[in-house]
């Protein structure tokens, strides 16, 4: 298979299409995160589908003083990436073929689950990912389309922007890719100097303690698996704590927030809380902002 670099939207459009169509949105700069999207993509539309990348670094969403200007930029390696991970086709559009005209005035409002968590850090980021996302859809017009896990927030927002407002494609989630050494794929991971590794593993350090602290409340013997966690309270307490020590590392962690939030608002769940809730973090290393999750279960699911 020999993928297909598409740079307009009138290309796009003259793409034969057979069978279903699925598509993984990115900013470029893949790795084995966004490989993992296209083969979840290519095993959902099968040979007879077809399988669209798209690779735009939105302006929208980099707020003043953020890194757009030096987002990694790597089409060539990106089509190498995709091509053998399944995809068929690569749109990777300018920016004057997505915002004609330049910016738009009319965008799609995050709501108030856009204003917590990153929304909070990141004024105005989610409104100009579902701005993106929209017209990207209406752009590749997929019967499915793909997200990582890791951008826990991004995916509940898009989730919802669907059902709200009634885009007919699929959105669906697929699990976190990890580093060898637990570190969550990244693009911006790139930007991490061999001193700040250590650091930055901290977050994927606090996560797992944070679960295996909540499946110790509940009597369970590991920390793999589905089993049910108990106590959000020791849940949030353990990953604090794994925080609270890579702070005095050299270079230290500075963390943004520590939440443990119901994924259907991202609200922080009541000491009763049952159901599927998301631990995330958020913090600075050096120069470079991370984000992780994990999605744990307290009790019977709702």
């Amino acid at each position: 298979m020999t993928v297909q670099l598409v740079p307009t939207a009138g290309g796009l459009r003259a793409l034969t299409r057979g069978g279903e169509r699925a598509v993984v949105m990115t900013m470029g700069a893949l790795h084995e995160g966004h490989a993992a999207l296209i083969r979840a993509a290519r095993e959902r539309v099968g040979l007879g589908g077809q399988v669209v990348v798209t690779v735009f670094v939105n302006p929208l969403q980099f707020g003043a003083g953020e890194d757009l200007d030096r987002y990694p930029r790597t089409l060539d390696a990106d089509l190498v990436v995709a091509e053998k991970a399944g995809a068929d086709a690569v749109f990777a559009p300018s920016g004057d073929e997505v915002y004609p005209g330049g910016e738009p005035e009319v965008r799609i409002s995050a709501g108030a689950m856009g204003e917590r968590l990153e929304g909070a850090y990141r004024p105005g980021h989610f409104s100009g990912v579902l701005t993106v996302v929209a017209k990207l859809l209406h752009l590749t017009d997929p019967d499915a389309a793909f997200y990582g896990q890791k951008d826990a927030q991004q995916l509940a927002l898009i989730t919802r922007m669907a059902r709200d407002l009634n885009f007919p494609a699929e959105i669906v989630g697929v699990p976190t890719v990890r580093e060898d050494d637990g570190l969550a794929l990244s693009s911006r991971n790139r930007y991490l100097g061999a001193e700040e590794r250590p650091t930055a593993l901290a977050l994927s350090r606090a996560l797992f303690a944070g679960r295996r602290a909540g499946l110790a409340a509940a009597g369970a013997e590991t920390a793999e698996g589905s089993a049910a966690v108990a106590d959000p309270g020791a849940v949030r307490a353990a990953a604090q704590r794994v925080l609270d020590e890579a702070a005095g590392l050299r270079p230290p962690l500075a963390l943004d927030y520590l939440a443990l939030v119901d994924p259907a608002d991202f609200t922080d769940v009541s000491p009763d809380f049952t159901g599927e809730a998301v631990l995330a973090v958020a913090a600075k290393v050096g120069a470079t902002r991370l984000i992780d999750n994990i999605r744990l279960q307290f009790g019977a699911a709702r």
